[in-house]
Protein backbone atom coordinates (compact mmCIF):
# COMPACT_ATOMS: atom_id res chain seq x y z
CA UNK A 1 0.00 0.00 0.00
CA UNK A 2 2.74 2.03 1.15
CA UNK A 3 4.44 1.51 -2.59
CA UNK A 4 1.24 2.56 -4.43
CA UNK A 5 1.48 5.94 -1.99
CA UNK A 6 5.13 6.56 -3.11
CA UNK A 7 4.12 5.74 -6.70
CA UNK A 8 1.45 8.45 -6.85
CA UNK A 9 2.99 11.05 -5.18
CA UNK A 10 6.17 10.83 -7.63
CA UNK A 11 3.62 11.11 -10.08
CA UNK A 12 1.53 14.10 -8.60
CA UNK A 13 5.00 15.87 -8.53
CA UNK A 14 5.90 15.70 -11.70
CA UNK A 15 2.40 16.47 -12.77
CA UNK A 16 3.00 19.80 -10.57
CA UNK A 17 6.38 20.47 -11.89
CA UNK A 18 5.86 20.11 -15.43
CA UNK A 19 2.62 22.22 -15.43
CA UNK A 20 4.01 24.95 -13.08
CA UNK A 21 7.44 25.06 -15.42
CA UNK A 22 5.14 25.33 -18.42
CA UNK A 23 2.75 28.24 -16.43
CA UNK A 24 5.64 30.23 -15.48
CA UNK A 25 7.04 29.96 -18.96
CA UNK A 26 3.72 31.24 -20.80
CA UNK A 27 3.09 33.80 -18.39
CA UNK A 28 6.24 35.45 -18.28
CA UNK A 29 6.33 35.07 -22.46
CA UNK A 30 2.65 36.90 -22.51
CA UNK A 31 3.78 39.93 -20.04
CA UNK A 32 7.06 39.91 -22.52
CA UNK A 33 5.19 39.72 -25.73
CA UNK A 34 2.08 42.21 -24.48
CA UNK A 35 4.56 45.04 -22.72
CA UNK A 36 7.46 44.68 -25.46
CA UNK A 37 6.80 43.56 -28.84
CA UNK A 38 2.68 44.42 -28.57
CA UNK A 39 1.63 41.04 -30.00
CA UNK A 40 -1.10 39.60 -27.96
CA UNK A 41 -0.49 35.68 -28.51
CA UNK A 42 -3.79 34.39 -26.77
CA UNK A 43 -2.39 30.44 -26.56
CA UNK A 44 0.44 31.62 -23.74
CA UNK A 45 -2.53 32.54 -21.89
CA UNK A 46 -4.72 29.24 -22.58
CA UNK A 47 -1.49 27.43 -21.83
CA UNK A 48 -1.00 29.32 -18.91
CA UNK A 49 -4.79 28.31 -18.06
CA UNK A 50 -4.70 24.75 -18.55
CA UNK A 51 -1.35 24.20 -16.55
CA UNK A 52 -2.95 26.31 -13.83
CA UNK A 53 -6.38 24.02 -13.66
CA UNK A 54 -3.86 20.57 -13.82
CA UNK A 55 -2.20 22.77 -10.79
CA UNK A 56 -5.11 22.96 -8.38
CA UNK A 57 -6.71 19.75 -9.23
CA UNK A 58 -3.88 17.47 -8.23
CA UNK A 59 -2.93 19.85 -5.52
CA UNK A 60 -6.19 19.15 -4.41
CA UNK A 61 -5.11 15.46 -4.01
CA UNK A 62 -2.21 16.27 -2.45
CA UNK A 63 -3.89 18.50 0.09
CA UNK A 64 -6.00 16.01 1.39
CA UNK A 65 -3.24 13.22 1.31
CA UNK A 66 -1.24 14.86 3.78
CA UNK A 67 -3.96 16.95 5.57
CA UNK A 68 -3.62 20.30 4.79
CA UNK A 69 -6.45 21.13 3.25
CA UNK A 70 -8.84 23.39 5.34
CA UNK A 71 -11.11 21.12 7.42
CA UNK A 72 -14.04 21.50 10.66
CA UNK A 73 -12.19 19.14 12.98
CA UNK A 74 -14.24 20.18 16.18
CA UNK A 75 -16.31 17.07 16.37
CA UNK A 76 -12.80 14.80 15.75
CA UNK A 77 -10.56 16.77 18.07
CA UNK A 78 -12.78 15.86 20.77
CA UNK A 79 -13.25 12.26 20.35
CA UNK A 80 -10.31 9.74 21.50
CA UNK A 81 -9.68 6.29 20.45
CA UNK A 82 -11.86 4.28 18.38
CA UNK A 83 -14.70 6.43 18.05
CA UNK A 84 -11.76 9.31 16.41
CA UNK A 85 -10.39 6.42 14.03
CA UNK A 86 -14.31 5.88 12.98
CA UNK A 87 -15.46 9.32 12.63
CA UNK A 88 -11.80 9.73 10.33
CA UNK A 89 -12.96 6.61 8.25
CA UNK A 90 -16.91 8.08 8.21
CA UNK A 91 -15.59 11.06 6.55
CA UNK A 92 -13.33 9.41 4.19
CA UNK A 93 -15.71 7.61 2.98
CA UNK A 94 -17.99 10.58 2.02
CA UNK A 95 -14.57 11.51 0.13
CA UNK A 96 -14.35 8.70 -1.76
CA UNK A 97 -18.24 8.38 -2.65
CA UNK A 98 -18.11 11.96 -3.52
CA UNK A 99 -14.56 11.73 -5.86
CA UNK A 100 -16.33 8.99 -6.97
CA UNK A 101 -19.03 10.48 -8.36
CA UNK A 102 -17.06 13.33 -9.56
CA UNK A 103 -14.73 11.35 -11.39
CA UNK A 104 -17.72 9.56 -13.09
CA UNK A 105 -18.79 13.02 -14.49
CA UNK A 106 -15.54 13.76 -15.33
CA UNK A 107 -14.92 10.45 -17.69
CA UNK A 108 -18.37 10.82 -19.06
CA UNK A 109 -17.37 14.86 -19.88
CA UNK A 110 -14.21 13.65 -21.78
CA UNK A 111 -15.78 10.95 -23.80
CA UNK A 112 -18.39 13.94 -25.03
CA UNK A 113 -14.99 15.69 -25.83
CA UNK A 114 -13.70 12.91 -27.64
CA UNK A 115 -16.94 11.86 -29.48
CA UNK A 116 -17.44 15.48 -30.86
CA UNK A 117 -13.31 16.14 -31.25
CA UNK A 118 -13.94 20.08 -29.90
CA UNK A 119 -10.27 21.84 -29.68
CA UNK A 120 -8.73 24.61 -27.83
CA UNK A 121 -9.21 27.95 -29.57
CA UNK A 122 -6.08 28.73 -29.65
CA UNK A 123 -3.84 25.80 -28.80
CA UNK A 124 -5.88 23.99 -31.32
CA UNK A 125 -6.01 21.20 -28.41
CA UNK A 126 -8.43 18.30 -27.93
CA UNK A 127 -10.86 19.68 -25.55
CA UNK A 128 -10.41 16.27 -23.73
CA UNK A 129 -6.94 17.45 -22.62
CA UNK A 130 -8.15 19.84 -19.96
CA UNK A 131 -10.82 17.81 -18.84
CA UNK A 132 -8.80 14.94 -18.44
CA UNK A 133 -7.17 16.62 -15.36
CA UNK A 134 -10.29 16.13 -13.18
CA UNK A 135 -10.60 12.95 -14.15
CA UNK A 136 -7.03 11.97 -13.24
CA UNK A 137 -7.49 14.09 -10.19
CA UNK A 138 -10.27 12.40 -8.63
CA UNK A 139 -9.54 8.91 -9.81
CA UNK A 140 -5.83 9.95 -7.74
CA UNK A 141 -8.70 11.18 -4.58
CA UNK A 142 -10.94 7.79 -4.50
CA UNK A 143 -7.52 5.62 -4.82
CA UNK A 144 -5.52 7.49 -2.39
CA UNK A 145 -8.34 8.30 0.34
CA UNK A 146 -9.54 4.89 -0.30
CA UNK A 147 -6.40 3.58 0.86
CA UNK A 148 -6.04 5.72 3.73
CA UNK A 149 -9.25 4.60 4.98
CA UNK A 150 -8.60 0.93 4.70
CA UNK A 151 -5.14 1.77 6.49
CA UNK A 152 -7.41 3.34 9.00
CA UNK A 153 -9.59 0.73 9.29
CA UNK A 154 -6.82 -1.56 9.70
CA UNK A 155 -5.93 0.46 12.87
CA UNK A 156 -8.99 0.13 14.12
CA UNK A 157 -9.19 -3.47 13.95
CA UNK A 158 -5.61 -3.67 15.27
CA UNK A 159 -6.79 -1.45 17.93
CA UNK A 160 -3.95 0.60 17.72
CA UNK A 161 -5.54 3.73 18.39
CA UNK A 162 -3.16 5.81 19.50
CA UNK A 163 -3.02 9.83 18.77
CA UNK A 164 0.59 10.56 17.43
CA UNK A 165 0.33 7.45 14.66
CA UNK A 166 -1.14 8.79 11.23
CA UNK A 167 -1.74 6.70 8.27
Amino acid sequence: MKKILAYLTKVENFIMIVTFTIMVIASFLQVVNRNITKFSISWFDEAATYCMIYMVLIGTEMGLRDGTQIAVTGVVDKLHGGAKIAVQILAKIVVVAFSFIVFLGGVQLMNIQIRTGQVSAALNLPMSVPYAAMVISFAMITLVQTLDAVGLAVRLIKNDTEEGTNT
